[in-house]
C-alpha cells in the first residue's frame, strides 16, 4: 500500500534538490554580475573620433543589486519549471540536462537584452557565453549528483498491471524503457474478475496500479478502490475522460453539474489567437527569410527540382488547403499517387531534406499558410484528407481533431512524437481542444523550441503502424 509520509518525505526531497539547483545557478549569475556584468554598466565605454572615452553609468545600490538578481531567479524558475528542467527523478538525467539548457539559454538571452538597454548599447556577447558554459557546467555536475541520490533513496516503483482485451505489450514495452523509475511485478487479465485483481494486489508487495484499456464498469470499481486504500493509479484516459476532464464546473443547484461546451474555443479566444498568429507570423518571416533563402537554394541544387511542395492537407471543419514546405524528398516520391507518411531511413529523403527536417526548416513556408489564416501557430497537426479517411474507417473520433484550426505545432508534437499511435495523437490533440487558453499556446510555443532539437519528436513511423489505431474498451 502506499504510504502517504513517504510520499510526502519524497516529494519534499524532490523540492529541496531542484531549489538548490535553482540557487546554485543563480549564485553563479550573481557572481558574474558583481564581477564582470555590473562592471560594465557602471562604468560606460564609447568612442568619438577614434578616440576611447570612458563615462559613469548607472549606480546600483543594495536594493537594485537584490532586484537584479531577484529577477533572475524568477525567470530561471519561470523557464526552467516550462521546460521541465526542475523534474529531478521524473525525467532521465540526461533529458533533464537538455531542458535545462534552453531554459539558461532563454534567460541568459533575455539578460542579455536587459544588460544592453542599461548601458544604452548592445553588451559584449563573450561574458554571457563565458557564463551559459560555467552555468551548464555546474548543474550537469549537480543533476548527475541530483540523479544518483534519487535512485539510491527511491528505489524504482513495483508496478501490478491490469489489462482488458487488447494486446498490452505496447504499454509493457513504454514501461520498460523507464526502469529506472518502474518495474511490472505482475500481469493481471481483468476478465479474472474485479475481486480476483484486488485479492492478486493485497497478496503481492506493490507500489502502484496500472490499469490499462479495462471496460468502465470494472475501471470504476478499481479505481474508487484503489482510492479508498491510498493506492497510486496510472490510468490511460478514454476519449470521454479527455473531454470531461476538459469541462467547466457549474453551481446551479446543489448537485455538480460539468459543462462541456458544443464551441470548445469562445469567440474572444478566437480573435485573440488570431492576433498571435498574424503577428507573430509577420515577425518570423523577416526573421528566418534569410534561412528560407538559403534552403531553397540548397534544395534546388540537390536535383534541379522544385524547392516548395504542396500538398492538399485539412484544416477546421475538413476545409481542404494547399499546405507550404520545403521539399524534402525526391520528386518522384508519391508517384504511384499513393498517399502515405515517411517512415524510419525512409528512402525518398533527399540528403537535404533529412537535414532539414530534423530541425523542421521545411515547415517554415508554412509561416505564410498562418498569415493567410488557413492554419494556426498551435493546433493539431493538418494531415491528408486520404489519411484521415484511412484513420476514420478504424476510429471515427479521429474526425475530432478537426474542430480547430490546423497548427504548425501543437500538443501532439511536444508531448508525443512523430509515430505516436493515431489514438493517442488523438488523445493529446483533445487535451489541448478541451483546455484551451492563450496562455497553453505561449506556453506550446517555448516547448516547441525544445521538440525542434529532440530527435525522436522527428522520428519516422513503423511499417505498419500507418494504418493501425488503437480503439478503446467501453
Amino acid at each position: 500500500m502506499m504510504n502517504p509520509r513517504r510520499e510526502n518525505i519524497k516529494r519534499c526531497i524532490v523540492l529541496l534538490l531542484s531549489f538548490i539547483d535553482v540557487v546554485l545557478l543563480s549564485a553563479t549569475y550573481a557572481w558574474f554580475w558583481f564581477s564582470r556584468l555590473y562592471p560594465t554598466v557602471r562604468m560606460r565605454r564609447f568612442t568619438v573620433n577614434g578616440v576611447i572615452y570612458y563615462a559613469e553609468g548607472l549606480k546600483f545600490y543594495v536594493r537594485g543589486h537584490i532586484l537584479i538578481l531577484f529577477i533572475y531567479f524568477v525567470l530561471l524558475l519561470f523557464f526552467l519549471s516550462t521546460y521541465g528542467g526542475l523534474k529531478i527523478g521524473y525525467l532521465k538525467a540526461m533529458d533533464l540536462f537538455f531542458s535545462q539548457i534552453f531554459a539558461l539559454l532563454m534567460v541568459n538571452v533575455i539578460t542579455y537584452l536587459q544588460i544592453s538597454l542599461m548601458r544604452n548599447w548592445i553588451a559584449e556577447v563573450s561574458p554571457y557565453l563565458l557564463l551559459t558554459l560555467i552555468q551548464l557546467a555546474v548543474t550537469l555536475l549537480w543533476i548527475l549528483a541530483a540523479d544518483a541520490i534519487y535512485r539510491r533513496i527511491f528505489p524504482p516503483r513495483r508496478l501490478m498491471l491490469v489489462h482488458g482485451s487488447h494486446p498490452s505489450e505496447e504499454i509493457i514495452m513504454k514501461f520498460s524503457t523507464r526502469k529506472d523509475k518502474y518495474t511490472i511485478g505482475t500481469l493481471a487479465d481483468i476478465s479474472m474478475g474485479v475481486e480476483a485483481v484486488k485479492k492478486l494486489y493485497e497478496d503481492g508487495s506493490y507500489d502502484a496500479m496500472v490499469i490499462w484499456d479495462v471496460p468502465t464498469s470494472e475501471r470504476n470499481l478499481l479505481l474508487k478502490y484503489c482510492y479508498g486504500k491510498n493506492i497510486r493509479i496510472y490510468t490511460s484516459p478514454k476519449i470521454s475522460d479527455v473531454l470531461v476532464r476538459g469541462s467547466e464546473q457549474m453551481h446551479l443547484f446543489d448537485t455538480p453539474i460539468f459543462l462541456i461546451r458544443e464551441q470548445p474555443i469562445r469567440i474572444e479566444q478566437l480573435f485573440m489567437k488570431r492576433i498571435v498568429d498574424i503577428i507573430f507570423s509577420l515577425i518570423l518571416i523577416v526573421i528566418t527569410s534569410p534561412i528560407m533563402l538559403v534552403t531553397a537554394i540548397l534544395v534546388f541544387c540537390t536535383d534541379k527540382g522544385p524547392v516548395l511542395y504542396k500538398q492538399v492537407r485539412c484544416t477546421k471543419g475538413m476545409r481542404r488547403f494547399k499546405i507550404l514546405k520545403f521539399r524534402s524528398m525526391y520528386t518522384d516520391a508519391e508517384k504511384d499517387g499513393v498517399a502515405r507518411l515517411a517512415s524510419k531511413n525512409d528512402a525518398r529523403i533527399t540528403p537535404v531534406g533529412k537535414v532539414i527536417r530534423a530541425v523542421r526548416i521545411d515547415e517554415l513556408p508554412q509561416l505564410f499558410n498562418i498569415l493567410k489564416g488557413e492554419m494556426s501557430f498551435i493546433g493539431p497537426r493538418p494531415e491528408r484528407p486520404e489519411i484521415i479517411d484511412e484513420y476514420v474507417k478504424i476510429m471515427p473520433e479521429f474526425i475530432f481533431r478537426t474542430q480547430v484550426k490546423a497548427g504548425l505545432a501543437g500538443y501532439a508534437q511536444v508531448y508525443g512524437k512523430y509515430n505516436t499511435t493515431p489514438y493517442d495523437k488523438l488523445k493529446l490533440d483533445l487535451t489541448y481542444i478541451e483546455n484551451y487558453s492563450i496562455w497553453l499556446d505561449l506556453k506550446l510555443m517555448l516547448l516547441t523550441l525544445k521538440i525542434l532539437f529532440t530527435p525522436d519528436a522527428t522520428e519516422g513511423v513503423d511499417e505498419g503502424q500507418i494504418t493501425a489505431a488503437h480503439g478503446e474498451t467501453k
